[in-house]
């Protein structure tokens, strides 16, 4: 009986043996196949470069001047609508800032002359879709998504906001009550309130520079909402780009239907680039606080300038490009001297600004300023090395394609080029222009750029507690926050 159960035992384990010897022996025969030629290094294999095709949408514009960009994807019983109108909290009336900001929110929450604010609340959590509408300096960007079989639905409501707005009353109200808390609280937040008021530097005299305040926010009426509305949102002053389970007809067709009956009014004029700095210096925002938050700017290439592909490039070695550029390795990494430090470029097609920061604590404020100013004039005597274009350029290339990720970036994109009016081959030869830029191109750059004596410099901090006296510095300015 027990020599039977070994039996069984044997011959249950034999396939699994066999499989055992049968792969050795496999694994044996193909070293062996192998050992007479070798493997090439993976360095020295060839094969075809990767090429990056973009996607082209289609463009149609509505007899009533609305441009539409459709670029369609039925991956996902999805669609997805962005748009963008010209206008912006530039235009704000003056001594009424807050008008634009107030007039982009209320229009999502303020109901329409159709629907009120709680039903068009209760359809869009029944549609599943999301819909939001903010303002910015320059214009106004719309976005709103919603499965396909529920489109038609989700368009009508979309058309109302943006052509009927109601601006409840009782919703105008809450609005303006939570921007004046927002502003109450924004010196709680230090850094924010930094770049706000550097903001208000930069744009000196400008109406970028100008923004909300208590006593302009008391003086809005819900009838400036309505004048901003109907001055700004109007078809031919708006682009919208369609992307998801849509096609081209079906866009037109149901943008004709929810849109069409929308009039023209005139266009916005556009406003003139912003003048140069003429207010150059230090300028310090005295708080009682821990740690300092510096933050400097000048001017630098537009969009359309021939030198902007080369600054683009000289930004991410300055300080946008991480750990590896110049102002994170000499302040942060080097001398640890900041938890977040850096650099910022915002090209615009008729003007830019490049920008640095770093927030560090208190008693190496001055110290801090000095690295971020010897970092910028040694661009002057310590020119950008060959090995650091390289690495900005194969940096910036590779990640110019996640821009493109999905078919609503893409087809944003696309209208965005038309909507800065520049030109049509921007994107498609992004990559090759970042290419062709030379050292030399690089280098006077810098030489053109980076002045010192044009910077706007802003300090928030406790200057009582400065590691080195504010006097050294010819040209220093206390500044009282403007509230």
């Amino acid at each position: 009986m027990m020599n039977m159960t070994l039996i069984k035992k044997y011959l249950i384990l034999l396939p699994l043996v066999l499989l055992v010897v049968v792969q050795i022996a496999a694994q044996e025969a193909f070293c062996a196949s192998t050992s007479r030629f070798a493997f090439p290094s993976p360095d020295e294999i060839q094969y075809q470069p990767l090429r990056f095709e973009l996607p082209q949408a289609q463009r149609a514009v509505l007899s009533n001047g609305i441009v539409l960009y459709v670029l369609e994807n039925h991956e996902l019983p999805l669609v997805n609508v962005s748009a963008l109108v010209r206008t912006g909290t530039m235009h704000d009336p003056d001594g009424k800032e807050g008008v634009a900001e107030l007039t982009a929110y209320l229009m999502r929450t303020g109901g329409t002359k159709k629907t009120t604010s709680a039903d068009i609340d209760r359809l869009f959590d029944e549609m599943a879709a999301t819909a939001a509408i903010s303002m910015s300096m320059e214009s106004a960007e719309v976005t709103f998504a919603v499965l396909e079989k529920h489109f038609d639905q989700g368009l009508e409501l979309l058309s109302n906001i943006l052509m009927q707005p109601a601006f409840e009353n009782n919703k105008f109200e809450l609005a303006r009550q939570l921007k004046i808390e927002e502003i109450r609280r924004i010196q709680d937040d230090p850094q924010r309130f930094a770049f706000r008021e550097f903001n208000r530097l930069l744009y000196h005299e400008d109406p970028r520079g100008r923004f909300p305040s208590f006593k302009s926010l008391n003086h809005i009426k819900r009838d400036d909402l309505l004048r901003f509305h109907q001055s700004f949102f109007m078809p031919n002053n708006i682009m919208f780009a369609v992307s998801g389970d849509i096609t081209k007809e079906q866009a037109l067709e149901k943008f004709n239907r929810y849109f069409g009956q929308w009039k023209s009014g005139k266009t916005t004029a556009p406003f003139s680039a912003p003048s140069p700095i003429s207010n150059a210096g230090i300028y310090v925002m005295n708080k009682a606080i821990p740690q300092s938050t510096i933050v400097g700017g000048r001017a630098a290439a537009s969009k359309n300038s021939p030198d902007y592909y080369s600054f683009t490039l000289l930004d991410f070695i300055i300080g946008s490009g991480g750990f590896s550029s110049r102002i994170v390795s000499t302040v942060r990494s080097n001398e640890g001297l900041a938890y977040s430090a850096g650099s910022f470029y915002r090209a615009r097609p008729e003007y830019g600004f490049f920008g640095h920061y770093a927030f560090t604590k208190t008693s190496e404020t001055m110290r801090t300023l000095s690295l971020l100013d010897s970092v910028l004039s040694n661009l002057l005597t310590d020119p950008v090395t060959q090995n650091e274009l390289d690495w900005a350029k194969s940096s910036i290339n590779n990640g110019f394609i996640f821009s493109f990720a999905t078919p609503e970036q893409i087809v944003r994109q696309q209208m965005n080029i038309e909507f800065e009016k520049l030109p049509a081959t921007f994107l498609t030869g992004y990559r090759d222009a970042i290419d062709k830029v030379k050292l030399d191109d690089l280098n006077k750059v810098a030489q053109k750029y980076m002045n010192d004596s044009k910077a706007v410099i802003l300090i928030l901090g406790d200057r009582n507690n400065f590691d080195k006296p504010l006097e050294k510095y010819s040209r220093h300015i206390i500044l009282t926050p403007e509230e």
